[in-house]
């Protein structure tokens, strides 16, 4: 891995780390903040494929931001405690709700990545 590569996946993963943890704060609730993280960070993943800008650009949005600010282990782990709390809809409409919301950020996103 090049050098400048391995920066651009460190200073993307800062900077996706800081803007998790803010959004963590302005929004409060966990498992709203962690879906709300995990769709947005899949929108972006997608633009960033789509527009193809390749090389270290590329892989600090999607490595870099993308990997640090959206969290599927939080995501699992908020699944499962509302489970555990008796929430079992509240728990089957998050873990469904936000796969299909990311896939389909995803797809939006590489549309809108081509399109620019």
């Amino acid at each position: 891995m090049a050098l400048l590569t391995a920066l651009a996946v460190g200073a993307g993963g800062a900077a996706g780390a800081v803007a998790r943890y803010a959004v963590g704060l302005s929004v409060g609730r966990r498992a709203v903040d962690t879906g709300l993280v995990n769709v947005f960070g899949s929108l972006l993943f997608g633009v960033a494929i789509g527009a193809d800008f390749g090389g270290a650009p590329a892989v600090a949005v999607t490595v870099g931001f993308c990997g640090a600010f959206t969290t599927f282990s939080s995501f699992a782990v908020e699944t499962v405690r509302l489970a555990e709390d008796g929430q079992r809809l509240a728990a089957a409409g998050n873990a469904v709700g936000t796969l299909a919301a990311a896939l389909l950020a995803v797809f939006l996103g590489i549309a809108l990545g081509a399109a620019l």
